[in-house]
């Protein structure tokens, strides 16, 4: 199934198993690796498409659960797909609302073939089946889907876990004949497994035998240490490398450049979007809460290494008054910035890549940026 997509590995560093790929999708080529912005009801939060378009997004994720619900995947397929329906002229991923019925646990029931859930909107039943997940999908028509799936918090018992898994295997395996005779979408597989090696390693070779041309890895970054993070991501990432390799949920720096290097492709999370709506942005010394005081007569832009539309245009102090004035553009410029340093980023890791540095580029990414962190925490304290 690799070759369907027409994946290949452009440049691999010598020095880590970091690498630069590009496969086909409907919509292009994309090259990794890659941050995706998260669009959960067909719009990226506080930024148009332009100025996504500005930042060189290639590829946003929208989601499966929030669509079925409003506006409805039959209504988004009426309008020509998803691409069409929010003047998206680039790659699109859509999740299988999988997560989302992880962190509305509370409103839903796991059976053997689906989920039964209320919606979180009028408190309505529905029942996603994985056949129902990918019908949903094709009516949106994005280029890259993902099958049904169970999403394990770290602290989940080993009991509960290996059902899970048992399911999302069995899922993907309906999930992936419902999609026979789709040409024009891209069906992961999804390696879950809980925060064991050998967990993660039965359900990887299991979806192997299924077969797909790309897999995720998921439940990462769902409250787990940075030990079993890493243990986890670097045992699993290098053996999915015949194909791209996405890890599911991750935005944070750090996380991005650490899994970067073990192998893994592609990335997202409502992160950057979501801590720049309150008030706080990236910096290459790491983050800053903009509505501190001592940013009040700060003239100076928020990363002066930074060539976003935000750091070319406005001040610190600038920006700090449109938070604390809960003014609507204060969300905007803040995201602006935010996808910018993460899309600038990974462009440098890139290029660390070509030169065999890549090991030398993220320590030195990292060093200043980590300790900036740990100098914020102490002064939140």
């Amino acid at each position: 199934m690799k070759d369907q997509i027409r994946f290949s590995i452009r440049s691999k560093d010598t020095s880590s198993k970091a690498r630069i790929t590009q496969f086909e999708t409907h919509h292009g080529v994309l090259e990794t690796p890659v941050f995706m912005p998260v669009g959960t009801c067909a719009t990226v939060k506080a930024c148009t498409v332009d100025q996504l378009y500005e930042i060189d997004v290639p590829i946003i994720l929208s989601n499966t659960y929030h669509l079925y619900l409003q506006p409805g995947d039959e209504i988004v397929k009426e309008a020509g797909g998803l691409h069409s329906f929010m003047n998206w002229k680039r790659i699109i991923l859509t999740d299988s609302g999988g997560f989302q019925i992880f962190s509305l646990s509370q409103m839903s029931k796991i059976h053997p073939n689906g989920v039964e859930f209320k919606s979180f909107r009028d408190g309505s039943k529905h029942f996603f089946t994985p056949e129902k997940t990918i019908s949903i999908q094709q009516n949106l028509g994005s280029d890259i889907i993902m099958p049904l799936d169970i999403c394990t918090q770290f602290g989940t018992s080993q009991k509960d876990i290996q059902k899970s898994t048992e399911h999302t295997v069995r899922w993907a395996s309906m999930a992936k004949k419902a999609t026979d005779g789709n040409e024009s979408q891209i069906l992961f597989g999804i390696v879950q497994g809980g925060f064991t090696l050998e967990g993660r390693q039965e359900c990887m070779e299991q979806l192997r035998e299924i077969g797909f041309p790309g897999y995720s890895i998921g439940s990462l970054s769902v409250g787990e240490p940075r030990d079993v993070f890493e243990e986890i991501a670097h045992h699993i990432a290098p053996q999915l490398n015949d194909g791209p390799v996405y890890l599911m949920g991750v935005g944070d720096p750090y996380r991005i450049l650490k899994a970067i290097g073990m192998g893994v492709d592609m990335f997202d999370c409502v992160l950057p979007t979501r801590i720049a709506r309150n008030r706080t942005l990236f910096t290459r010394n790491g983050k800053i809460t903009l509505t501190n005081k001592r940013f009040e007569k700060d003239f100076e832009p928020v990363d002066e290494t930074c060539q976003c539309y935000t750091c070319r245009n406005y001040s610190k102090a600038y920006l700090r008054h449109l938070y604390k004035a809960d003014e609507i553009l204060a969300s905007t410029l803040g995201s602006i910035h935010n996808l910018h340093f993460l899309h600038r980023m990974i462009q440098e890791a890139k290029e660390a890549i070509r030169n065999n540095t890549y090991a030398s580029f993220m320590n030195a990414f990292l060093g200043p940026y980590e300790e900036g962190e740990k100098l914020r925490t102490r002064e939140d304290k």
